[in-house]
Order: C-alpha cells, then sequence, then structure tokens
C-alpha cells in the first residue's frame, strides 16, 4: 500500500518554498517570491499556512526603514519534508517490483 502524502506539502507553491528552505538558513520574502513566480498574496497565504503547521518560522522586523519577513525551515518541517519526499519515492516505484 502506497503511503499517505502530507496534503499540506502536496500543494506546488507550498512545496517549492520548503525546497528552497531545506537548502538556505534562511529566506526573505522577496526571494522566495522571485524563486517562485508566486504573488504576494497567494506567497503571503501559502506561508502563513506553513507557519501555522510549524513547519516554518517566520521573523518579521526590518531592514533599515524597510519592512523584512524572513522564513526559515524548522526540525519538525524537516522532518516533514524527507517524509514527503521519501513517500513520493515510493510512488514513482511502485511499479519498478
Amino acid at each position: 500500500m502506497l503511503p499517505k502524502l502530507d496534503p499540506l506539502l502536496h500543494s506546488e507553491l507550498r512545496l517549492a518554498v520548503m525546497s528552497i528552505l531545506t537548502g538556505v538558513d534562511e529566506a526573505d520574502f522577496t526571494y522566495l517570491k522571485e524563486q517562485t513566480g508566486a504573488t504576494s498574496g497567494n506567497l503571503s497565504v501559502q506561508i502563513d499556512k506553513l507557519a501555522e503547521a510549524g513547519y516554518i518560522a517566520v521573523e518579521k522586523g526590518f531592514r533599515g526603514k524597510m519592512p523584512r519577513t524572513t522564513c526559515r525551515i524548522t526540525p519538525s518541517g524537516t522532518e516533514a519534508f524527507r517524509a514527503y519526499v521519501k513517500a513520493l519515492k515510493k510512488y514513482l516505484n511502485a511499479g519498478k517490483s
């Protein structure tokens, strides 16, 4: 039987954000927006969902006088992402046995 995929990570934009954050210490909102091609509104909503789940930590502050939102993956987010990738690999290899 194939494992269940985490519905929170099964969204293309949320998966993209998590994928980016696994490779960096942190990323600011502007960088995530540029990398994903998402609109500010959609990205903001998806970041909130990931933060509510405890998958990412969000810090709001300022760089000089400019507001800055920074995101980083949490340990539970890293574990959820790894589990998702592992489950996806099982799907990809399902017909090969």
